[in-house]
């Protein structure tokens, strides 16, 4: 604290705070809508927003979805396999072919909104999945495809559809994780790809807020959704032929199965996360779901060595 205090009275840090922090100074476009022109756009109601949900086929997703469409609003979901769409368009959803790593795909989604809605109030960025197994044992292509889907994706999506959250002055909601803070073995890539997500989630925050959109971190703990069974079933795949790790194979399954483990239902998670998400100012930071918040002071309070022990005799590693 003391070293914190000397820093703030110096010049330096002092040079880093604003002179004068005067509305006249930010852009005019600050806290207005931009002025474009009319289209065929379906007029919302007052009170109801267009939320756009990526990966809602299952889990966080399709709960976030059903819960935002349980307060009435208009529900825009996106999911890979055209079958998922069929299913989720039955269900009372615009639903949209979108694999958030494909551009074009991307593209045409912007399209569509700007032509049926006009704007959007909310996008919720949940599209993606947890790589398991030993970090060394990853090849590139699985490195890139964990981060492709986790991060790189989530500032694609955001920057394509950011002209039409500046029109609404909406809110951009990431869902990363409590892996993010709470690392474990065999789960290296995932985790990784989470704290990115999280570091691009403050850097968006800070961005974005001259622009009039605001920017909230989702950051979910153990849920019950098909996330561990997703996981379980590409073990095969990230435990290479001749791995030094084979002998833990059954450490690396455990790992994958973790978010099994006690899990909150889905449901009673999504309806905490949009009970704080659709408030006209929500919250910087959503915590919800089982050991979202006692994982993160397990990692504060217990010294490295200690909780390195622990978890590798959680994972079969000792």
């Amino acid at each position: 604290m003391a070293i914190a205090m000397k820093l703030w009275q110096s010049n330096e840090a002092m040079k880093l705070w604003p002179k004068d922090m005067a509305r006249k100074q930010r852009p005019e476009s600050y806290g207005k809508k931009n002025n474009q022109p009319k289209s065929l756009a379906i007029e919302s109601p007052m009170n109801t927003k267009t939320i756009l949900i990526t990966g809602a086929a299952s889990g966080i997703g399709l709960a976030l979805a059903k819960a935002c469409q349980a307060e009435g609003h208009q529900v825009i979901v996106t999911a890979r396999k055209p079958a998922d769409i069929t299913t989720l368009s039955e269900l009372g959803f615009t639903a949209w072919l979108l694999d958030v790593t494909n551009p074009e795909q991307l593209a045409q989604v912007a399209v569509n909104v700007e032509q049926q809605f006009g704007g959007l109030d909310l996008l919720v960025n949940n599209a993606g999945y947890g790589a398991m197994g030993p970090a060394l044992d990853a090849t590139p292509d699985q490195w890139q495809q964990q981060f492709a889907t986790n991060v790189f994706a989530v500032a694609q999506v955001s920057q394509a559809l950011l002209p039409l959250l500046r029109k609404r002055q909406g809110v951009i909601a990431n869902v990363g994780s409590v892996s993010a803070k709470f690392v474990t073995p065999f789960a290296g890539l995932y985790c990784a790809s989470k704290a990115a997500l999280h570091a691009l989630n403050d850097a968006m925050r800070m961005e974005l807020a001259p622009l009039g959109v605001k920017v909230v971190l989702i950051q979910p703990g153990a849920i019950a959704t098909g996330f561990a069974n997703a996981a379980s079933a590409g073990l095969s795949h990230w435990l290479a032929t001749g791995s030094p790790w084979q002998q833990f194979a059954a450490g690396i399954a455990a790992r994958a199965r973790a978010s099994a483990d006690n899990p909150t239902p889905v449901a009673e998670f999504a309806k905490q996360v949009t009970q704080q998400l659709l408030q006209s100012k929500p919250p910087l930071l959503i915590v919800a779901g089982n050991g979202s918040r006692s994982l993160v002071w397990l990692k504060w309070l217990l010294p490295t060595r200690l909780l390195d022990w622990v978890l590798q005799r959680r994972f079969g590693l000792r």
